[in-house]
């Protein structure tokens, strides 16, 4: 299978999302050329600061919409491999197809360039989520031979009615569905392989500074939201709601490590710590310096919740990833928050 190693030139889709951002810089970091997309000049300038140590090894394509027929088009001139991290992330969406549009239209749209203008394209490194692997079992216990079969039914039923992060997980695993359905589809007259990466819910240091709230993505919002006094204060429900989470660092390094794996190629990878609750990770906080601008909520209420579990055992495997533990996560995380001024 091929694989793609530095001094390959990988585009990044996206590149000023929390995720992406981390990605140009792991593919930097180990020698690769990046070609990030994003909407605007000022924001592929942006980038272009945050990256000037790498000199010219950093560049950057407008998209303006991913969603356009041939949006990727003249992005994927030239490049070796392509990490598609491009998609809305959002739990406030009314309408659910404001997700699931952009989402599907976004990771085929790509793909089709890449067939008809990429033939350099060896290898596609998609970020999807645990939001498509996450559906009701017992016991819930998942890994990479599970789909969600259940937010889509509920999209479909409930439409604009459907919960927020119902919607999301729709938005994603129709995405990833549709990934796959085009590589089986186009198997004969395509030259790249696929893999894609599923993390959980994702939270770690800020790559690019923000001057207030409102440019941090969703999940490290309710990082800050948790963390931070506020009226009324998060109810004991709230605080012991379980989850999985993962270091943004952990995803970032699992993208760059797909392209340069054989055995990665046609292969899912779920890309997770552990299991967490906003309690536990308040009394990991506390224990771990003085915050009192932290609240304490119910100290102790996490430790007997029952949690889902997302395997990561094939990402360990196969990646050689050693994944960060909820304290290390916890504490950067609110460090990155505070040097933002947040």
């Amino acid at each position: 299978m091929p694989i793609v190693a530095p001094p390959a030139k990988v585009l990044v889709t996206g590149a000023s999302g929390y995720i992406a951002a981390w990605a140009c810089k792991t593919l930097l970091d180990k020698g690769y050329a990046v070609v990030g997309t994003v909407r605007s000049d000022s924001k592929g300038e942006r980038l272009k600061e945050i990256f000037k140590d790498y000199g010219d090894k950093f560049t950057y394509a407008i998209v303006e919409d991913i969603s356009e027929d041939g949006a990727f088009d003249k992005a994927v001139l030239g490049v070796d491999a392509v990490q598609h991290t491009a998609s809305p992330l959002t739990f406030e969406a009314d309408d659910p197809q404001e997700l699931i549009g952009p989402a599907v239209k976004g990771t085929t749209g790509i793909l089709e360039s890449i067939k008809a203008h990429g033939p350099g394209v060896k290898r596609v490194v998609l970020t999807s989520s645990v939001g498509s692997i996450y559906h009701q079992k017992t016991p819930p216990v998942f890994d990479e031979s599970d789909w969600n079969v259940d937010a889509p039914k509920a999209v479909e039923q409930f439409g604009r009615n459907a919960p927020g992060p119902v919607k999301y997980g729709a938005s994603k695993v129709l995405a990833e569905r549709a990934a796959w359905e085009f590589m089986d589809k186009n198997k004969g007259s395509i030259s790249f392989d696929l893999v894609a990466i599923n993390p959980s819910f994702v939270w770690g240091p800020l790559v690019s500074p923000v001057k207030s709230e409102k440019e941090l993505n969703g999940t490290i919002n309710f990082f800050r939201g948790y963390t931070s006094i506020r009226d009324p204060a998060p109810t004991r429900e709230q605080l012991t709601a379980p989850g999985n989470c993962v270091d943004v660092r952990d995803v970032a390094l699992a993208h760059t490590l797909a392209l340069s794996n054989p055995e990665a190629a046609g292969e899912r990878f779920i890309i997770n710590s552990g299991s967490y609750t906003y309690q536990d990770i308040l009394d990991l906080i506390h224990e771990h310096g003085d915050h009192p601008d932290v609240p304490k909520g119910f100290p102790g209420a996490g430790k007997d919740v029952p949690r889902p579990s997302y395997l990561n055992t094939k990402a360990e495997k196969t990646f050689g990833i050693k994944f960060r533990p909820l304290q290390e996560i916890a504490v950067d995380t609110l460090t990155s928050l505070r040097e933002n001024g947040l």
